[in-house]
């Protein structure tokens, strides 16, 4: 019985010191990261900056599209809200023009450490709004093909985007 009781006050004592020990470690944290004036001032987050330089980079990816848009197609630029880093660390943010965020949707890669626009993606519908068929003037067949190649209604609503008639 005297063991037994020797066994549990050496128990209580250890859990008694381990509290202790907490309770001072978690002291010391707090003097750590007070500094002293009761204003703190806290590292902003990777996402946190990613937001902010993605906010600052909003009017280069706007004049980037517009540079592309050699029709003047585009009406108005629409940013989602969600902004994420991919596993490279560029900062990724999407959008899409003319309130269609189905078919005229984009996607910017952004570089934080050279703050520019590393590469911009395009639906494949934005991306013909783009077409520069001046380009391919010697080649009067694949535009002619191309057309062919939509249905009527599209290839009326294609031609009405890039100021052309049919």
């Amino acid at each position: 019985m005297k063991n037994t009781i020797k066994i549990l006050c050496f128990l209580i004592l250890i859990i008694v010191i381990a509290i202790l020990l907490l309770i001072f470690q978690n002291e010391k944290q707090k003097k750590e990261n007070d500094s002293g004036g009761g204003n703190t001032v806290q590292e902003k987050s990777d996402q946190e900056k990613a937001e902010e330089f993605a906010e600052k980079m909003k009017p280069k990816i706007e004049e980037d599209l517009h540079k592309m848009d050699i029709h003047n197609f585009i009406k108005s630029i629409t940013f989602e809200k969600d902004v994420t880093i991919n596993p490279m660390g560029d900062i990724v943010i999407n959008g899409y023009v003319n309130d269609e965020p189905v078919k005229y949707n984009f996607s910017a890669s952004l570089q934080y450490r050279s703050k520019k626009i590393g590469s911009m993606s395009y639906s494949y519908e934005l991306s013909i709004r783009f077409r520069d068929w001046e380009k391919y003037k010697d080649e009067p067949e694949l535009k002619k093909n191309f057309l062919k190649s939509l249905p009527k209604k599209e290839r009326e609503q294609y031609l009405k985007d890039v100021g052309e008639k049919e």
